[in-house]
């Protein structure tokens, strides 16, 4: 008790100052920590993956969202985009980047799950990236229509539900307008759905060919209740606000599983559904590749992926990941396509850019309906 009294004289400044340094101790803590920054899809992951990543690696995941691909390359275009990971498609985002040199390749040694990859998918990816050097598959699916069946036939009983003739056919749009139409808003997977309808090249660089699309787009115009982004599309089909839309798969089944009155249904076109793939890529001047790759490697583990699919209802290409797959999901041909729906599907590459420019120009005529 006397030494303890000779010492509290000395020790009452560094008592006094504790408190204070506490925060400032800690901050020093968080700002060593190694910070991975992400940009996905909005509503395009397992939210335990992120928790049990940085639980796991104790690196610290900044994770950002965007809602369209225009909106993604438009943030990597400026350069210094400050992402060390990012979740391009294949076609025509990937591809653009890997020829520009925008994307780091990857080093499989960090990333020994990239082998548990289906080959056959990677072989349909190398078509935008040769040796499948620069990216990995997340999720893939197709372009299709997100229906209410029953609205639909209320209005139009004879209205095909498994054909674009349903709203590109303007006699068809104007029969179930009053229940609503909506297109995702992304030129870059709606034109070729229309190049592909019209009997024409989705990968048509051919100026007649981007007119004949764009006039098919601009005479459903005054019938189409919304162009907006994929994300809205989901929400607002679940809502019922719209009886028909053209968006991605996995956001149809999505607005499943939130619908509170149920019926909706997903429809691959049967003249042909574009089939796309979302890439785990890493910018080339990322600040923290090392820690990408370790991201790429961990989200490539069967059984995390597997509840990535469960979570937001798009398929992975581990095929190790099936027992992980909640039955139900793995056995939904909209999650999981049928080979006859693959056979009926096609792939896009990136048009060049005077075909782009091209398109970029008719997408906007479209929304501004002139």
């Amino acid at each position: 008790m006397t030494r303890l009294r000779r010492l509290l004289p000395s020790l009452w400044p560094a008592l006094l100052l504790a408190p204070l340094l506490a925060p400032l101790l800690a901050g020093s803590t968080v700002a060593q920590q190694p910070v991975l920054n992400v940009y996905n899809w909005t509503d395009y992951i397992d939210p335990k993956a992120i928790e049990d990543f940085q639980r796991e690696t104790g690196i610290r995941l900044r994770y950002d969202v965007f809602d369209s691909l225009e909106t993604l390359e438009g943030k990597l275009s400026a350069g210094r985009s400050g992402y060390d990971v990012v979740v391009p498609t294949s076609e025509p985002s990937f591809a653009r980047l890997v020829r520009a040199g925008a994307l780091r390749p990857l080093d499989r040694s960090a990333i020994p799950n990239f082998a548990g990859q289906d080959p056959a998918l990677l072989q349909q990816v190398a078509t935008s990236d040769p040796g499948n050097r620069h990216g990995a598959i997340y999720l893939w699916g197709t372009v299709g229509l997100g229906l209410r069946a029953d609205r639909i036939r209320a209005l139009a009983p004879d209205a095909p539900l498994d054909s674009l003739d349903l709203i590109l056919k303007p006699e068809n749009a104007a029969r179930i307008a009053r229940c609503g139409i909506a297109i995702m808003d992304s030129g870059i997977d709606v034109i070729p759905s229309v190049l592909r309808w019209l009997g024409k090249d989705p990968n048509s660089a051919d100026a007649a060919d981007a007119r004949a699309a764009e006039q098919a787009l601009l005479a459903i115009r005054p019938h189409v209740r919304a162009i907006i982004s994929s994300a809205a599309i989901t929400d607002a089909l679940a809502q019922g606000e719209y009886c028909a839309v053209l968006t991605y798969s996995g956001d149809v089944v999505q607005a499943q599983t939130r619908a509170p009155d149920g019926g909706i249904t997903y429809a691959p076109p049967k003249d042909g559904a574009q089939l796309w793939f979302d890439m785990l890529a890493i910018p080339a001047d990322a600040p923290n590749p090392e820690a990408a790759q370790k991201f790429i490697d961990y989200m490539l583990r069967p059984e995390v992926i597997a509840g990535v699919t469960n979570q937001v209802h798009y398929p992975n290409a581990v095929p190790a990941s099936r027992p992980h797959i909640r039955p139900d999901v793995a056995a939904d041909p909209n999650v999981y396509p049928t080979p006859d729906m693959i056979a009926r599907s096609f792939t896009v590459s990136a048009p060049g850019s005077q075909a782009e420019r091209a398109r970029a120009r008719s997408w906007s005529r479209f929304k501004a309906g002139r």
